[in-house]
């Protein structure tokens, strides 16, 4: 069964506020950097948009979650806050029609929702949702779900920039539309 075609894919990496001690509960993390690529029917990235935001319920980063994603509190502290930033989003989004909103799994799809209800806005995606991540595996015929960074080099790519920042980890998604909505194989 083959997959819809669109005129765009948008894809989406969000980093949130986040703990290895448990002071962070997952249904009060936040989203602190909108990452996003657009790319056209080819998979050709025509447009980027990147935000950090700055974090209300856990207002102060944890060492844990500045390691993993490089994010400095500086960075948050100046940044816009979510229903700001969604509305800058917006205006650049809906320069768009015909798109997918993709992401690695269904993190970022349901963490926009529950930010969207803290925050007590619409969410400002109505595209249809793909989680790459299962289509990825579906589509190559693997046996398991890799994490980005596996499917990357899977596929033979070179991992561009940071690990774990929304908009490097989006650019890396994108890189990887050919293996999942094209043709192009793995060298498993």
């Amino acid at each position: 069964m083959s997959e819809p075609t669109f005129a765009h894919y948008l894809v989406i990496d969000f980093e949130a506020t986040c703990c290895d001690r448990g002071t962070v509960p997952r249904h009060a993390m936040e989203i602190i950097e909108f990452g996003v690529v657009m790319t056209d029917a080819d998979f050709r990235v025509v447009d980027e948009f990147q935000s950090f935001i700055r974090p209300v319920r856990h207002p102060q980063l944890t060492p844990f979650c500045t390691q993993l994603t490089s994010i400095r509190q500086q960075d948050v502290d100046a940044a816009p806050t979510f229903p700001e930033c969604v509305a800058a989003f917006k205006t650049w989004l809906y320069r768009y029609s015909d798109f997918a909103f993709c992401s690695w799994g269904d993190y970022d799809h349901v963490q926009l929702q529950q930010d969207s209800d803290f925050h007590r806005i619409p969410n400002p995606i109505s595209a249809p949702h793909v989680n790459v991540k299962r289509l990825f595996t579906e589509r190559q015929g693997l046996k398991k779900k890799y994490g980005l960074a596996q499917a990357v080099a899977l596929a033979g790519l070179p991992f561009s920039g940071t690990h774990h920042r929304g908009i490097d980890d989006a650019r890396n998604i994108a890189a990887l539309l050919p293996y999942i909505f094209g043709d192009t194989k793995v060298r498993a």
